[in-house]
């Protein structure tokens, strides 16, 4: 088989986004009527790539035919010639231990094709597959899964009821994409509590625009923030457009959000830097399989004459990565906690004629300095976590109200959560005390909830809804306000 030639797409998403044929998990999964043909969408700027038989086979590739006919001679049932085809390239991928590279069928390579555009439907949660887990990197700004209170870094254990521990990425996207106003169960296990929990999430539209702007005074001074979700293909675009926007309205700073941003095409990424990195500097570098490097430079001939810093968290992948570390050794501040920690690059090459395609790590990026940051991230370099009560869980209350004198998780959880509203629970080591009791019977009575002093379902929704409408409200967004700290360098 001849596979034939084309320029490829350099994939710098270690994730997928869970959604429907239409959908999004850290891919997304999206449908739209003028959405370009995979070829259409391909990466320009890069090299075109072949694939041609080898002139010489392995010796041993007659086990593979000799198991072929074996299965599709005597096996008890009718089995297909694409059904054991298929099943012989995913156990290729699969054999190489490496989450990133996957075997997407024509239907996957539908669905995968609309990543780039960022339009989809689901419930915009970003996932990667990190030490066997199928692990969330982060959901996206206002998207279901956030609401829901899912979080980066966990890991989904099945979806409905039905273990996803033995299923590639691909397949657990399968089972957690559904119709819009359809309502997927997801059992998740997080770091520091004991036992797994149940979310329930109602899949829906998740917005596609890719950059959000704002702009406020910081000290007197006007500055700007830009928000990149991810790097889809119109992300330099957008980026550009809200830039130029406010400059024309005279910034004096700028903070740049890549927070829970969990990357996209590589252009993207590029057409972004390419405002800020000068041309004596690369942007990044490509290192191929025996370790040769090519270093890619912008245009720009010098530097915004405002200052700038980058906000990063645990969320923040690949092509974020490489804006990030990129901005950091061109001298800008980075400000957060330490990112995701990917640095390789995916190919997605056509197999057949029918529409398949294997995504294939084939490089890996460094920064400008040439450092690789793989499994490591980006280290900020000003450290700011967000508030406890940013981290708080989805509050488990089924049968039993939590009420005075007992202990638990979930009562550490409400006592963060009412702490973070201001409500004094006296303390949040999980013992439901007297103080406890009246900060929930305050909660309660301001609102229009019956004033019992214990956690019912009714009383436990309120307080993780408050707490969402929050941190949504970037009241205690400490890491937004230490960005914006340093970039006037206050004291």
């Amino acid at each position: 088989m001849r596979l034939r030639k084309l320029h490829m797409i350099l994939i710098l998403t270690g994730a997928l986004v869970l959604g429907v044929a239409g959908g999004f998990l850290g891919v997304e999964l999206g449908q739209s009527d003028d959405t370009p043909k995979q070829e259409d969408t391909a990466d320009s700027t890069d090299a075109d790539l072949s694939v041609e038989n080898s002139p010489t086979s392995p010796d041993n590739m007659q086990k593979v035919t000799e198991a072929y006919n074996l299965i599709k001679d005597n096996y008890l049932e009718d089995v297909t010639n694409d059904q054991l085809i298929e099943g012989a390239i995913k156990g290729m991928v699969t054999s190489l231990d490496d989450p990133y590279s996957s075997y997407m069928d024509s239907e996957s390579m539908e669905q995968f094709s609309q990543t780039i555009e960022s339009s989809f439907e689901g419930i915009g949660a970003k996932v990667s597959m990190k030490n066997g887990k199928v692990t969330i990197v982060s959901p996206i700004k206002d998207s279901p899964a956030e609401d829901a209170g899912l979080r980066p870094n966990d890991q989904i254990l099945s979806v409905d009821g039905e273990s996803v521990s033995d299923s590639s990425l691909h397949e657990a996207v399968q089972k957690i994409r559904g119709e819009k106003g359809s309502e997927v169960s997801v059992e998740i296990q997080r770091s520091g509590v004991s036992e797994p929990f149940d979310v329930d999430v109602v899949r829906d539209d998740i917005p596609v625009e890719t950059v959000h702007s704002n702009m406020q005074k910081v000290n007197g001074k006007k500055t700007g923030t830009l928000e990149i979700s991810s790097f889809a293909q119109k992300t330099g675009d957008e980026f550009k457009k809200k830039l130029a926007s406010l400059e024309d309205n005279n910034i004096e700073g700028l903070v740049i959000d890549v927070r829970g941003n969990p990357g996209g095409v590589l252009t993207a990424v590029e057409d972004v830097l390419g405002n800020f990195i000068p041309k004596d500097m690369p942007d990044y570098q490509i290192e191929n399989r025996n370790g040769e490097t090519e270093k890619f430079y912008s245009s720009l001939d010098e530097k915004k004459p405002y200052p700038i810093s980058v906000l990063i968290n645990e969320g923040s992948a690949s092509a974020s990565e490489i804006l990030a570390v990129a901005m950091k050794e061109a001298g800008y501040d980075v400000v957060g906690t330490t990112s995701f920690g990917k640095g390789t690059v995916q190919r997605a090459v056509p197999v057949g004629d029918d529409g398949s395609r294997v995504k294939l790590t084939l490089n890996k990026w460094l920064s400008p300095e040439g450092k690789w940051i793989h499994e490591k991230g980006v280290e900020p370099t000003v450290k700011e976590e967000q508030p406890d009560y940013y981290f708080t869980n989805p509050v488990q209350v089924e049968d039993k109200m939590l009420a005075y004198d007992q202990t638990g998780d979930n009562i550490g959880n409400v006592q963060e959560m009412l702490s973070g509203l201001d409500y004094d629970p006296g303390r949040t080591d999980g013992y439901f005390s007297r103080e406890t009791e009246t900060a929930v019977e305050n909660f309660q009575a301001d609102h229009d909830l019956d004033a019992t002093g214990k956690v019912d379902e009714q009383t436990a929704g309120s307080v993780e809804s408050a707490i969402v409408d929050q941190i949504r409200d970037g009241k205690d967004d400490k890491q937004l306000a230490k960005a914006l700290h340093v970039l006037y360098k206050q004291k």
